[in-house]
């Protein structure tokens, strides 16, 4: 997941305001320590700085903060620790492919939403459950892949996606590399087939994967590196491409010659989800954080000092429209098929590497 990486670049300060639940199981696990494993680096300091003595006080529950390894490293070592019941962390912040692979092995432990009342503010798509039925993970934080340009080259901003495509943009452009991070199948589906639902088939992938290779020639750089395609942004090497909204906007305020635009079509919101070991003896405590972390004054916490999207509505938060646009915006954005990159992930990277990125 790129998302260690790009958080090196955000800076956190100020003091945050406490956050206080009602949930009646807060008494059965006070006094109770909690293992939390966040993405390692800046984002894991952040949570230990602003977000966890907070906690603290508000519950009684001590947190002792597990820094995650990256990609699916993270997933293999739950699976094998849970074979020998035990639980490296009790809660994790997962990507969405690890949690999808994690729940088809059923190593999540299913959680009581009667618990949770602060989880109702999460809409649907922040919810995930088992077959049957049983909630087992909750939206922890999410940010956006959006439309980035530099101002020199391009003085008005573009409205959509599609400005990809255009010949005029020839040589211009840098995009993720992968298809599982840039979901650029997801971006050329919503533009030019009425959404993402054509991709649930292996017939209509191809047909998407046709019409986004028709970029070819747009694309200077497929990017692995974000930081080396954020310095040929700000310079005007590579003018227009796809990047992470909240980093975009730093480099902005810091007097770069970028933007960061929310085409008409939405732009990508991607995000972490909050799930539990089955191994873990801590659920109560487990359900109290992950409840605590769904109250809007700490998802308006985390917007202002760890730099993510708020997962609720934005009338339940407290943001300004200044702190709102930094990190989020109200247009409906485009959902990536997770599904997509757990189910036919081999098949997806084989047709991608022939038809797009070779």
């Amino acid at each position: 997941m790129k998302m260690m990486k790009r958080r090196d670049f955000l800076a956190s300060t100020g003091v945050a305001a406490l956050g206080t639940l009602a949930a009646p199981s807060i008494l059965l696990a006070q006094g109770q320590s909690l293992k939390v494993g966040t993405y390692g680096g800046y984002f894991e300091e952040s949570f230990k700085t602003h977000i966890y003595p907070d906690f603290t006080a508000a519950t009684g529950i001590e947190v002792d903060s597990i820094a995650e390894p990256t990609g699916e490293a993270w997933l293999v070592q739950l699976q094998q620790a849970a074979r020998a019941g035990q639980a490296p962390a009790d809660v994790s912040m997962m990507a969405q492919v690890a949690r999808i692979r994690g729940e088809r092995v059923g190593l999540w432990a299913e959680l009581d939403q009667s618990a949770m009342p602060n989880v109702k503010n999460l809409p649907d798509h922040f919810l995930h459950g088992y077959e049957d039925g049983g909630l087992y993970g909750t939206g922890a934080v999410a940010w956006y892949i959006s439309l980035v340009t530099n101002t020199d080259v391009y003085p008005e901003p573009p409205e959509s996606w599609t400005a990809f495509w255009d010949p005029s943009n020839e040589n211009r452009l840098g995009l993720l590399a992968l298809a599982s991070n840039s979901f650029l199948l997801e971006i050329t589906a919503h533009c030019y087939f009425g959404g993402t639902d054509i991709l649930a088939t292996e017939d209509g992938v191809l047909e998407v994967m046709h019409k986004l290779a028709e970029v070819k020639p747009n694309v200077r750089l497929w990017y692995r590196d974000e930081g080396q395609f954020q310095q040929a942004l700000e310079t005007g090497e590579i003018p227009m491409g796809q990047y992470y909204h909240d980093v975009t906007g730093l480099a902005a305020a810091d007097g770069k010659p970028v933007r960061s635009t929310f085409p008409k079509e939405g732009a990508v919101l991607d995000s972490g989800s909050w799930v539990v070991s089955k191994a873990s003896n801590a659920l109560e405590a487990s359900q109290v954080f992950i409840d605590y972390m769904s109250q809007p004054e700490i998802q308006s916490k985390l917007s202002r000092f760890v730099g993510t999207a708020p997962t609720i509505p934005r009338d339940m938060t407290d943001l300004t429209d200044e702190e709102f646009a930094a990190v989020s915006s109200e247009l409906p954005p485009i959902l990536p098929r997770y599904d997509l990159y757990v189910e036919k992930a081999d098949w997806v990277n084989q047709k991608w590497s022939e038809l797009v990125t070779g």
